[in-house]
């Protein structure tokens, strides 16, 4: 029986060769040399898999991106390698080893065994000996039953649920290199050999399948790139990350906790954080009230019939903690705010000359989050969000949107940031609301952005069911992009909690409805700010902004009556009369990212002065009182 023939494009030339024929003959036939594998109607291939379509193939080399796909994976497979040969062929027991953006992991269980970071470096120095052998890297198409065979034999019961998850009609593939075999899909290099510059990081925990009724494994992190240059470059930037890991500036600055008697994912704010979080809302209210929007305080609980017709208990019950009983009626802790202030709407009848209607709160929501996923402030179970939504007509969306995304860059900029990127998502394919909506609301976006002189990306298709979205990504001082402004159209929940206002005509009419974060939650947010910062907050936001040195006990007086006058004028001045030396004292407030310190000591005494040390500044010198005031007044109110 003829094979099927198949047309495949390379380099702008036609081939025509035999269904599943190996992309590496495909480039023999091309004469296509230093390929490590092809790009095939978008998916990667490598030497070894059989083509099964026509399209055009794109040779992959090392100087293409997709090539750190082919790299990373093979690394998985040659770092599983080095675990079974270090731990046990039958004690080492595999799940899934995807690649990363900048490398790969692997999840396994190793019996009576919890490997640590020390160990790290060993399997780094296996993984090199495998590397040195230069194992060809083959590719082979099993049956279902032979790939269960198989992986009963090796017992790798991971394997063996991984294959009863492959649908009937995709073929079941398992490369070797060695005595090694693993199930895989690939891509791979052509061998162990032609690997890169890698470097083995963390070791962290995972459910299978990420659920957490199922074992958990060990995931060992790493990192890989073709260049040692390249490899150090990025090492040395996850140093700097390292440095300012909120978590670790957290303890530091003595901010927050997390208490496991209290709850995973469930923050407890210290007095410092609890003094800075002050601040920041205080600031958010004031804002807000600037422009027109109305406070308003929701429970933390409702009832379950609030819940079934927002559609959460339909969609995002799996998110939500679980119902409690009281006076035979169901209630669920809040997981968002929105049906809540669609009741404060609902209180009255509405006019059209109630709105807009934009309504604020710092609303503290949960959400059941798996414990894997917890981290720090960025991924927790409580958290408090700048939450609004805007309520308006037809004629006010352009507006609106405008002032909400105008508002959005002035309060990120406060915080330091400066730097935004503009995703504009649009309808997807299974959405509600009628054309006129999507095309009003989606045209408001885009013309805001451009008014406002911003670049901005279409993110086709990507908007909510319910309506479409502006979501704003700062760029921090690593280089890195957060997504923190979210401007969010619904037109879902009008329509479940029929929402209205009276018209001029005097009829019912449904309004538009805008939900809109600045920050998004609090938690998250102080976390990127304290690793944007590294620690060191704008003046304006710090918990303590001076602390005063006497330098002797002779000194503590004087220091006293500068701490009064300064904590008169609004400045949070502490003053540290320890018995500790100097230089320890200037240490410890230098470890806690404290913006001045005020040195004080016979000069200053007598000359009625004090001598001021700025964290970013360095030594500025000696400064009257008054002289002092009007400096740090200035950078607070400039909010430098």
């Amino acid at each position: 029986m003829a094979q099927e023939k198949l047309k495949v494009y390379i380099n702008g030339r036609e081939y025509e060769v035999e269904r599943g024929t190996p992309l590496g003959e495909i480039f023999k036939i091309a004469k296509v040399k230093k390929a490590l594998g092809g790009k095939l109607n978008g998916k990667i291939l490598d030497l070894q898999s059989p083509v099964r379509e026509s399209g055009e193939i794109v040779p992959i080399t090392r100087r293409d991106p997709e090539s750190l796909e082919i790299l990373r994976h093979s690394l998985a497979h040659i770092m599983a390698q080095a675990l079974k040969e270090i731990y046990g062929e039958k004690k080492v027991h595999l799940g899934v080893g995807p690649t990363t953006e900048e490398g790969f992991y692997y999840d396994v269980e190793v019996e009576d065994h919890r490997i640590t970071e020390e160990e790290l470096p060993q399997i780094e120095k296996k993984m090199r000996e495998i590397i040195k052998r230069d194992y060809p890297i083959l590719r082979q198409e099993l049956s279902r039953q032979e790939a269960v065979r198989l992986f009963e034999e090796l017992k790798e019961k991971y394997k063996i649920d991984l294959i009863d998850r492959i649908p009937p009609e995709e073929p079941i593939s398992v490369y070797k290199q060695g005595d090694f075999v693993d199930l895989c899909r690939g891509p791979h290099l052509p061998s162990t050999g032609r690997a890169g510059a890698f470097k083995l990081t963390s070791v962290a925990g995972a459910y299978w399948m990420g659920d957490s009724s199922k074992p958990q494994l060990q995931r060992i992190y790493g990192m890989a790139f073709w260049e040692d240059r390249e490899l150090q470059e990025r090492l040395k930037f996850y140093e700097e990350v390292k440095k300012r890991d909120h978590r670790r500036l957290g303890r530091e600055l003595d901010f927050f906790t997390i208490d496991e008697d209290v709850g995973a994912g469930l923050i407890l704010w210290l007095p410092k954080g609890a003094t800075y979080r002050k601040i920041l809302e205080d600031y958010l209210r004031q804002e807000h009230q600037r422009r027109g929007y109305q406070f308003v305080y929701t429970p933390h609980v409702g009832k379950s019939k609030l819940w079934e017709t927002s559609g959460h208990l339909e969609f995002y019950r799996e998110n939500m903690y679980p119902p409690m009983e009281m006076d035979n009626e169901t209630y669920y802790v809040k997981p968002m705010n929105c049906p809540f202030h669609i009741a404060v709407y609902k209180s009255k009848v509405r006019s059209y000359r109630d709105l807009p209607m934009r309504l604020f709160e710092l609303g503290t929501v949960y959400r059941y989050e798996l414990s894997g996923v917890l981290h720090g402030l960025l991924r927790v179970r409580g958290f408090t969000q700048d939450d609004a939504h805007i309520i308006c007509t037809e004629e006010q969306v352009g507006q609106e949107i405008k002032g909400a995304l105008s508002f959005a860059m002035e309060v990120l900029r406060d915080f330091g940031f400066e730097e935004f990127k503009v995703f504009v998502s649009t309808r997807p394919e299974k959405s509600v609301g009628s054309d006129r909506q999507w095309e009003i609301t989606t045209n408001a976006l885009m013309d805001s952005v451009r008014e406002l002189g911003l670049e901005y990306e279409i993110d086709e298709g990507g908007g909510a069911f319910y309506g479409p979205k502006i979501d704003m990504k700062v760029r921090d001082a690593l280089g890195r992009y957060w997504q923190l402004s979210t401007i969010q159209f619904d037109f879902n929940l009008p329509e479940r909690f029929n929402m209205t206002y009276v018209g001029e005509d005097n009829q019912r009419h449904r309004p538009y409805m805008v939900h809109r974060a600045m920050l998004g939650s609090i938690e998250r947010f102080t976390g990127i700010l304290l690793e944007h910062h590294a620690g060191l907050l704008p003046l304006w936001l710090s918990p303590v902004q001076v602390v005063i040195i006497p330098i002797a006990d002779r000194h503590v007086d004087f220091g006293s009556k500068v701490r009064d006058t300064l904590s008169l004028a609004g400045i949070r001045v502490e003053l540290d009369a320890r018995e500790e030396r100097m230089n320890a004292k200037i240490r410890d407030a230098e470890l806690k990212k404290i913006p001045y310190l005020l040195i004080v000591g016979d000069r200053e005494v007598e000359s009625a002065s004090v001598s001021v040390r700025g964290k970013r500044e360095g030594n500025m010198g000696s400064m009257k009182i008054g002289e002092l005031l009007d400096f740090l007044k200035g950078k607070i109110e400039a909010k430098e």
